[in-house]
């Protein structure tokens, strides 16, 4: 009778247990189902990006970034300038361009697609011997068109002023000669292909004055504020440092981006990388 007893208790048990099991595994299904979804979304291939050399700074950051997250792509930059960069977007040797400056009118008008990424300040270099610490838009302007030819004129060394800028069809010099109101109007010594370029040719010639890329600058050379401002990421974000400029992804409409290139515009404009852009020397656009 005792036997008899105990068996129902004994089926009672085995039959709870196997309910559990069965509640497990309609807990467990999900999960497993959600671990397995990073695996068939992974992404693979290329990213290749061509253009500014200013951007260099900010869109490596971004590409190591991202091939951090995604192991199986590889991400690339070809630093040829911007205007190398738009053509090569509208050639479609690459997948995104790359520009530090707008597009012109007749580039959006040949179907080419602009996506502020971040903005950036130009600062205006000189060698650290040089006591000159500020210069006004109008001034610099009078310096780059050789009204001005003579530091001692503007509060320096009584030398002549070796004015260093960029190639035609450099971002940079582009939006250098817009803000200043020199377009085709500079009377350069030399014209430079990059941005390091500039600043190396600068920091060895105390006479000299250049521009480049505020995310470039260290400590070789001396930014001079402009009006008073100094050019630092607060002064970009909020205008009041006039010499800036976009830093622009550049696509073909109409043209779709692969997989792997869409999911890294995707990332590069969106508001989690502002402090990576940041560290770079940028101001996020978002």
């Amino acid at each position: 009778m005792a036997h008899n007893k105990f068996l129902p208790r004994v089926l009672a048990a085995a039959a709870a247990m196997m309910l559990l099991a069965g509640c497990g595994s309609k807990t467990t299904a999900p999960d497993n189902t959600n671990n397995d979804q990073p695996q068939q979304a992974a992404l693979s291939g290329s990213v290749s990006t061509n253009g500014s050399t200013s951007m260099e700074k900010v869109i490596n950051s971004l590409g190591e970034s991202f091939m951090a997250a995604n192991k199986d792509v590889k991400f690339t930059y070809n630093p040829t300038g911007s205007g190398s960069g738009i053509q090569a977007v509208t050639e479609g040797r690459c997948d995104i361009g790359l520009s530090s400056r707008a597009l012109k009118d007749d580039e959006k008008a040949s179907g080419l697609v602009e996506t502020v990424l971040a903005y950036d300040g130009i600062a205006i270099v000189v060698s650290p011997e040089n006591p000159v610490s500020d210069l006004d838009v109008d001034t610099i302007a009078k310096i780059y068109t050789g009204e001005i030819t003579n530091w001692k004129d503007v509060g320096g060394d009584d030398a002549e002023i070796v004015l260093i800028g960029r190639e035609a069809g450099s971002g940079t010099r582009d939006g250098f000669e817009s803000i200043t109101g020199t377009k085709d109007a500079c009377a350069y010594r030399q014209e430079l292909t990059s941005t390091g370029d500039v600043i190396n040719t600068v920091s060895q010639n105390p006479n000299a004055i250049g521009y480049a890329s505020l995310s470039a600058v260290g400590e070789s050379v001396k930014a001079l504020t402009v009006g008073g401002v100094k050019a630092t990421e607060a002064t970009v974000k909020d205008g009041s440092y006039v010499v800036q400029r976009p830093f622009v992804l550049v696509t073909k409409e109409g043209t779709e981006l692969s997989p792997a290139a869409q999911a890294f515009f995707d990332y590069a404009i969106s508001p989690e990388v502002a402090d990576i852009i940041a560290n770079a020397g940028a101001v996020a656009a978002n």
